[in-house]
């Protein structure tokens, strides 16, 4: 009761400042089953945004969590508290159906256990179907594709120590991956797998989607370090094999869950630049599909080990090679993956801010890599659990959901600043004021309509505080401004 009267309190003594009529305020936590988006709508500029049910434009971001089975609840108590939405936890078929058909219910158990924990914090949750070089026959550990499921005609495999991605041009991986897309009784035996991940987990309240397979692969017919046989063979396997796949997948999701969203993603050569061939798909479910793309957001170099030099054009080539997929497709962004192995270095600390920026004008979720405390190695915290240095832009303020469509948003010299074109039904818009900002009392002006109501919760020390403004119907395509600061 204490926390309740706090809120409406604020609600009044803002209200009354902004010369506005207070009206009931807003929860002071979002549950995840009243953020999950039900549709999409499109902005002036083409792309494809997330919606709630009340039709509020939604931006979700968050990080990739438990590749290595390490995710506690106060990892995610702590995601939510700094005021993040979503988690996208990467599984392991290998740990999941260590035998055909026997599953690990232990480890079934600690996903149910992570979703629940992610329900009771407010965060929803994307099922990353991951592998990295295959699987644990080329040295994944127990991670991937497991080894019941893997054929590599003998060939060899040599593993390089300082390249592990270099593992994927090895002729074994090839053969694997090849298998893998052309075999019957493989194929039959991944959509089993995808099936019951999909009637274990469907419905659960945190449950947003899956994406269906992290990072594809492919066979290479010709020297892999030559940028033009690398570019063929992607627009090849996206429009092959790996669009059969995801086909597959799609339908094998949807003989168990037809609530969820699915996302695809391209190779991973969007990072140089190489447009995404991927055709369109169809959603058997009944009602509109929900289907989405979910590339990652990776510069070559600077995963090599270099600081980020921004005239390489990295971020401009990307943007260019991503966009025209999702907006023809209609299509919402989830980028799976972003972030540098360390974002302490000049450049890379520069890299996290335009990423950032960047990804506001094409992206309606982010989750990055990775939520773990260290002294670099892609850990998003530091030893002492805050932010690490280079990585507070990813910490910043940012709107979770929009009465409207957004138009821009930027956070600089303490202001933020959020421009959107109005609903015409109205309804609350919510910023995440992280934890930490704002030592003082925030200060939030709105212009180009009344505002009903406002709620400010000022954020703590160690948890995130929201700003909500009530606006009332607009006229269609009327633009709001809300500044903090």
């Amino acid at each position: 009761m204490r926390i309740r009267r706090t809120v409406a309190a604020l609600v009044l003594a803002t209200a009354a400042v902004l010369g506005t009529t207070a009206a009931a305020p807003a929860p002071s936590t979002t549950p995840a089953r009243s953020r999950f988006p039900t549709g999409t709508a499109t902005t002036a500029d083409g792309r494809t945004v997330l919606t709630d049910r009340s039709g509020r434009a939604l931006q979700l971001r968050g990080f990739t969590v438990d590749k290595y089975g390490e995710t506690t609840e106060s990892d995610l108590k702590s995601i939510a508290a700094h005021g993040f939405t979503l988690i996208r936890v990467a599984v392991s078929w290998t740990r999941l159906e260590p035998a055909r058909d026997t599953y690990d219910r232990a480890e079934l158990a600690n996903l149910h256990q992570l979703l629940d924990w992610a329900g009771k914090y407010g965060l929803l949750a994307v099922i990353d179907f991951h592998q990295d070089v295959y699987g644990p026959k080329f040295g994944g550990g127990d991670r991937g594709i497991p080894l019941w499921a893997t054929r590599d005609d003998g060939l060899p495999f040599t593993p390089d120590p300082d390249d592990w991605f270099a593992g994927y041009f090895q002729p074994a991986v090839q053969a694997a991956f090849r298998h893998l897309y052309d075999d019957p009784d493989l194929r039959r035996w991944q959509d089993d797998f995808y099936t019951r991940i999909a009637r274990e987990l469907g419905g659960h309240r945190a449950l947003l989607g899956y994406d269906l397979f992290n990072e594809p692969s492919g066979p290479i017919d010709g020297d892999p370090s030559d940028p033009a046989v690398l570019a063929a063979a992607s627009a090849e396997l996206e429009q092959g094999r790996l669009a059969g796949m995801y086909q597959r997948l799609v339908a094998a999701v949807r003989q168990a869950d037809s609530r969820s969203w699915l996302f695809v993603e391209p190779t991973v050569l969007v990072g140089q630049g190489v447009p995404t061939r991927l055709p369109a798909f169809s959603d058997p479910r009944t009602g509109a599909p929900r289907l989405g793309y979910a590339p990652h957001f990776y510069d070559t170099a600077v995963e090599s080990g270099r600081d980020w030099d921004p005239a390489d054009g990295f971020i401009e080539n990307y943007t260019a090679a991503i966009t025209a997929y999702p907006q023809s497709n209609h299509l919402p962004v989830l980028v799976g993956e972003w972030g540098p192995p360390n974002s302490r270095t000049p450049g890379n600390t520069l890299l996290v801010q335009r990423q950032v920026v960047a990804m506001e004008d094409f992206a309606t979720a982010w989750t990055m890599w990775y939520w773990c405390r260290g002294n670099g190695g892609y850990c998003a915290l530091g030893p002492d659990g805050e932010p690490a240095r280079g990585d507070e832009p990813a910490f910043g303020p940012y709107a979770r959901a929009l009465a409207g469509l957004p138009l821009g948003e930027s956070y600089r010299d303490g202001v933020y600043r959020l421009t959107f074109t109005a609903d015409r039904a109205g309804g609350w818009t919510e910023v995440v004021l992280p934890a930490g900002s704002y030592p003082g009392r925030a200060h939030l002006t709105v212009s180009g309509a009344r505002a009903s109501a406002v709620v400010v919760e000022q954020p703590g020390a160690e948890r995130s505080g929201t700003a909500r403004v009530l606006l009332p119907p607009a006229r269609p395509g009327a633009q709001i401004t809300l500044a903090i600061g």
